[in-house]
């Protein structure tokens, strides 16, 4: 593909952890490696340490976005950097991640004079916010030259709300990077290990209902690993439980490498599950709600388990029946690893060049 200058804007504080985030970050990495000229416009809560290929578009806001509290830039001053940074660029095309979200991307859509991509992460069918706003948004995202959706339950989203006919292309991971993580003996439990990633105050991340079902499971020698940031909540009484809080990603994947069964317990409001991917990729075990986007990525139970979303003592059965049966863990581990390598980004920037190139040429 020739190489392209490609302006790739994210609605979120990049220097805060997050889905998107790293998405948009390791996307441009790796456009970057392909030789193409990149600039990524956000938020950013720093002032400086940011990648060079990062465009600081001011500090954001908090603001209650998709059951989260999101940091998005919005107004006159965020409109015009917006137009300032686009006139600049004078991009072959922009590619704006959740263009229905009151931030940067929204404005861009607007003034871009190049072809715009937008890639829609979201899944919230019922979601009122975009119900109410879809008579502005979808004339607006008429001038959308592209569109692409995390996963079939974003596309379901993007369908209902915002019209259009989105192509599926995952989220991506370095496979390699989580592949070649190296076990913390220090971390590991007297007899299993157990992992969670994610928000931890963020009630639909699940950590809660994990804990209900490690008390359920009475079971000694058994550790559980948290990494992410935010108020721990209260540790029943008995269970072995190490908060780690947010970590850097070489961190995260040795976390993963020391785990037995990575858990997502996940209660709704999940697009992809991205922490699945990267589990999946350094070896781990992974036992997740049946979430319909969780259940994509592991192929409808062929590459991890699930269990009944919200429901503890289901949790505590099929997590004990996993702690219980090294085979199993090895069969689904087997299956996880082949299975990953559709997420590397190898593949999935790829897909997305076709997407800029057939664009581009318009």
């Amino acid at each position: 593909m020739r190489p392209l200058r490609i302006g790739l804007v994210c609605p979120y504080s990049l220097d805060v952890p997050g889905g998107v985030q790293n998405h948009v970050r390791d996307l441009a990495e790796c456009l970057l490696e392909r030789g193409h000229e990149v600039s990524v416009l956000a938020p950013s809560e720093a002032e400086s340490g940011l990648p060079a290929y990062v465009v600081a578009a001011g500090r954001a806001v908090p603001l209650a976005y998709n059951g989260s509290v999101g940091r998005l830039l919005f107004g006159p001053v965020a409109t015009a950097r917006t137009r300032a940074w686009l006139a600049e660029g004078n991009f072959d095309v922009v590619h704006v991640h959740e263009p229905a979200a009151p931030s940067l991307g929204m404005i861009a859509v607007g003034a871009a004079e190049c072809p715009v991509v937008a890639t829609f992460h979201m899944a919230n069918p019922r979601s009122r916010l975009l119900s109410a706003a879809s008579g502005i948004l979808r004339p607006r995202l008429e001038r959308l030259a592209a569109r692409i959706a995390v996963s079939e339950a974003a596309r379901q989203t993007v369908v209902q709300h915002c019209g259009g006919e989105p192509v599926i292309i995952p989220n991506g991971v370095y496979v390699e990077r989580y592949r070649g993580a190296e076990a913390v003996e220090e971390w590991r439990g007297v007899e299993a290990t157990v992992a969670f990633i994610g928000r931890v105050g963020e009630p639909r991340k699940g950590l809660t209902v994990l804990l209900e079902a490690m008390s359920l499971m009475n079971r000694s020698g058994l550790r559980l690993l948290v990494v992410g940031g935010g108020d721990p909540p209260d540790v029943p009484q008995g269970l072995d439980v190490r908060f780690l809080g947010p970590v850097d990603d070489a961190t995260k994947a040795r976390v993963l490498a020391t785990a037995d069964v990575y858990v997502a317990p996940n209660t709704g409001g999940e697009s992809f599950g991205i922490v699945l991917v990267e589990a999946m990729a350094a070896g781990t075990c992974v036992l997740a709600s049946d979430l319909p986007a969780f259940r994509a990525v592991l192929a409808d139970g062929r590459a991890g388990a699930t269990f009944p979303t919200g429901d503890a003592a289901a949790l505590a059965v099929a997590l004990g029946q996993l702690l219980d049966d090294p085979d199993r863990r090895a069969r689904l581990r087997r299956a996880a690893s082949v299975r990953v390598t559709s997420f590397d980004w190898s593949t999935v920037a790829s897909r997305i060049e076709e997407v800029y190139d057939t664009v581009a040429l318009r």
